[in-house]
């Protein structure tokens, strides 16, 4: 294994050369970084491309002055990393990506997680039920989501999520031709998931119908999405929901264990719901939150530990499951309580289109601050979830639909193994191969920034970083935030391959 990874190291090593050495320059022959300057009235412009010209090398060929770069930029090793100054305002690079990174890891990470777990499980419920409605429904919004450009969704979020929302939030009453619409268009998402006979998927959909009627209007006389809130009956509401659907899909409702383990965690979130509320004022900080969460999972993990002795393994998931997502809604509950002032703040006009944060919020107040921070990524989130979530529900089904067709699947059926054993202990790990890959890469372009998205929402990160580079022809700029996306893009195929030894463990790696 050993010789492998350093193999592979080795290998990754002459990629990052033969990639940098290529991109640098290409794109030193590709323009002329004093092109402006030469065209310029300015009486001192002779002196200034001198000055350019002795301070960025452009004296020596690109060939050679590639290693004058990589000589420099090789300090990351002993922590000293030097990739030049930008070519405008003469700033260090380096500065430059240490303050985009952290910007662009905000944006991107949630919305990595989100698609990949959300695309994931909807890819194997469509896989699990071929040519469904349920399946048929999510091939269309995939293909749908799919073909979409990501500019347009982005601008269309704005409009309708942030734009149009705004101004509805300034009466929040919600029109009886909207709430049927509305309600009959979630009445045919949710039907779809239903399988079958016509008579059936009717039945939910009259009833999904009558229940969002009753509930947008209910919201529209409470001035609900003025005051939003869950309190302790409806965060106890979501989690007894929320844990019977885990322990239904971990273990099977017949397993009362885990039923009684999840709802015992739901008992425990809400039992801390009122202490969490008073210590976690104003002044609350991550800290707590940390503290809390871990709280949450070390007790959820001895519930289900203690409620069996035999096959721990689905009772613990379902009980940590359940304390997750009770504490999440928990989390939630105190953004909405904070909504209020945040609201008054913001003038009226909460969710924002531009920038990461807004820069004449003055609270001192840590949920009011924190949810500034969301009202600003949500949007871009959205955006590239959307996107992502369709490429993995395709993978994902596609490959889950390979796997369930193998002998060993049909031996494992054959012997009497529970349907919901088959999927998951042995289907799904072995489907997960063709998608480690991709996550890898994912993961890895975390960094890498998304340029379109972060150009319409108006974030700085490393993403219009490395467009700002190549507009303006600014070499060390480019040659940055380059260099950390090939090495991260190379790290995450190697990560790949060990992975797949992991999850299969047919697959063994050459000595």
């Amino acid at each position: 294994m050993l010789a492998y990874i350093g193999r592979r190291i080795s290998l990754a090593i002459l990629i990052l050369f033969g990639s940098t050495f290529l991109t640098y320059n290409l794109a030193a022959y590709s323009g002329d970084p004093l092109a402006g300057i030469r065209e310029s009235t300015d009486p001192k412009k002779e002196v200034i491309i001198a000055e350019l010209t002795r301070t960025l090398n452009l004296d020596v060929p690109p060939p050679a002055r590639y290693f004058l770069w990589l000589s420099k930029a090789l300090g990351i090793f002993v922590g000293k990393p030097d990739f030049g100054n930008t070519s405008i305002l003469r700033l260090p690079v380096i500065d430059q990506i240490a303050a985009a990174i952290p910007m662009t890891i905000r944006l991107v990470t949630i919305a990595t997680l989100l698609a990949i777990v959300l695309g994931i499980t909807f890819g194997v419920l469509s896989a699990l039920r071929q040519y469904s409605r349920l399946d048929y429904t999510l091939t269309f919004i995939s293909f749908l989501l799919f073909s979409l450009p990501i500019f347009w969704v982005a601008v269309l979020l704005k409009e309708y999520m942030a734009i149009r929302f705004n101004d509805f939030l300034a009466n929040s009453t919600i029109d009886i031709v909207w709430n049927i619409g509305a309600s009959a268009l979630l009445g045919v998402v949710v039907a779809g998931f239903v399988s079958g006979s016509r008579q059936r998927v009717l039945i939910t959909w009259g009833v999904t119908f009558a229940t969002f009627v009753v509930l947008f209007y209910l919201a529209s006389l409470t001035q609900w999405f003025r005051h939003p809130s869950l309190g302790m009956v409806g965060v106890g509401l979501l989690g007894v929901a929320t844990s019977i659907g885990m322990a239904n899909l971990f273990a099977g409702l017949g397993n009362r264990k885990a039923v009684y383990a999840g709802l015992t965690s739901v008992a425990i979130g809400l039992a801390v719901y009122v202490p969490f509320g008073i210590l976690a004022n104003e002044a609350a900080n991550y800290a707590m939150l940390a503290a809390f969460a871990v709280l949450m999972i070390v007790v959820s993990y001895f519930v289900g530990y203690f409620f069996t002795k035999v096959d721990r393994g689905p009772v613990i998931r379902v009980s940590m499951l359940s304390a997750f997502f009770v504490s999440l809604y928990t989390l939630a509950d105190k953004f909405m309580q904070a909504w209020v002032p945040y609201y008054k703040l913001s003038d009226g006009r909460p969710i924002q289109t531009m920038g990461s944060y807004n820069i004449v919020l003055k609270s001192n107040d840590f949920w009011v601050v924190n949810l500034d921070l969301l009202s600003h990524i949500v949007l871009p989130t959205v955006a590239l979830t959307l996107i992502s979530f369709a490429g993995y529900l395709r993978y994902s089904r596609a490959s889950l639909l390979d796997v369930l067709n193998m002998d060993y699947i049909r031996t494992a059926r054959a012997k009497g193994m529970p349907e919901r054993e088959v999927i998951l202990r042995h289907a799904l790990r072995n489907a997960m191969l063709p998608l480690t890959t991709l996550i890898a890469f994912d993961i890895a372009g975390i960094v890498g920034g998304a340029i379109i998205t972060e150009s319409v929402f108006g974030w700085r990160g490393m993403g219009s970083l490395a467009n700002e580079a190549i507009q303006s022809q600014d070499l060390n700029l480019l040659m940055g935030t380059f260099s950390i996306t090939a090495f991260l893009a190379v790290m995450a195929t190697l990560a790949a391959d060990l992975i797949y030894s992991t999850l299969d463990p047919r697959i063994r790696i050459r000595k």
